[in-house]
């Protein structure tokens, strides 16, 4: 006696029960997840379209298209959002650039040198870094204000003076990423190299900064986006609106209790987030590698 198949609904419905048991409900994660990611991106680019200039009138997700609030603060005399964009885009670079090549050295000698004080040094800087910058807001404002009577041009109202607070925490968590990185290159390479006469800058230049190209590119954009967003050092710091950056100048359109132009304010965030989205594409490659080799690298 032979048994009736089952009817093919049937079969679907239990092969799509395994399916979603088994990985169909990473998907709906992965959907929610994303979901809830680019909802506040939607909400900003609607927020500054909005020719009403209010998040109010934002809460229907592009209800009103425009392009007054990129000409208001385009044009806008009293907040000069280009001068902003070239400050930050100047203190960025020069202190990712800057950072990476000070981080790279620091790595380069905890990791192939043996000196008195290795390890000690090596955990200070990391646990110097556990402070909130916050705590040290006061003393760097006293600090600028005394150097600037000394030497203007790297002292208070200065895109020197804060490149080079930045450049003070700028060893700490990336050097001890870049000495985990440095450990995975074989130090047979520099005995190959020191056996052909080669010192310690020419081995860290000519082969070690290549083979760690991957992980120089990812403390690079790390380092550029937090200059970018940071605020409560460069509000302290930069006083004159043709010195400040893109956040500092950006905040003070919200923050008069009459009237916030929140439509400017997201314009200006819209625009400040292109150069960060093209340098992660131009080193995408670079961090995927990185990842890929950090991974697989004993």
């Amino acid at each position: 006696m032979t048994v009736a198949p089952a009817p093919l609904t049937r079969r679907r419905r239990r092969s799509f029960g395994a399916w979603f048991a088994d990985t169909g409900w990473r998907h709906l994660v992965a959907v929610v997840a994303s979901l809830f990611a680019i909802f506040p991106l939607l909400y900003v680019l609607s927020a500054s379209l909005n020719p009403r200039g209010t998040l109010t009138g934002s809460n229907q997700l592009f209800s009103a298209i425009g392009i007054d609030s990129y000409v208001r603060i385009l044009t806008d005399p009293q907040n000069p959002y280009g001068l902003w964009f070239l400050n930050t885009l100047v203190i960025a670079l020069v202190t990712g650039f800057t950072t990476v090549f000070i981080g790279a050295c620091a790595a380069y000698a905890f990791s192939r040198m043996r000196f008195a004080g290795r390890r000690v040094g090596l955990v200070t800087i990391v646990v110097v870094q556990m402070f909130p910058q916050l705590l040290a807001v006061v003393a760097i404002f006293l600090l600028m204000t005394t150097l600037g009577d000394w030497f203007p041009a790297i002292g208070l109202n200065t895109h020197t003076g804060l490149i080079l607070v930045y450049l003070g925490g700028a060893l700490g968590v990336n050097t001890y990423l870049m000495y985990g990185f440095f450990n995975t290159i074989p130090k047979e390479l520099d005995e190959a190299a020191r056996i052909d006469g080669a010192g310690h800058a020419r081995i860290f230049f000519t082969i070690i900064l290549r083979l760690v190209a991957p992980i120089l590119a990812v403390v690079g954009l790390l380092s550029f986006i937090g200059t970018v967003n940071e605020y409560v050092v460069a509000s302290v710091i930069l006083i004159d609106p043709e010195q400040q950056t893109l956040v500092v100048g950006l905040t003070k359109l919200v923050s008069n209790p009459r009237y916030a132009d929140w439509s400017a304010f997201s314009a200006g965030a819209v625009m400040a987030a292109i150069p960060v989205m093209i340098l992660f594409l131009f080193l995408q490659k670079y961090i995927v590698g990185g990842l890929t080799a950090g991974a697989t690298k004993g």
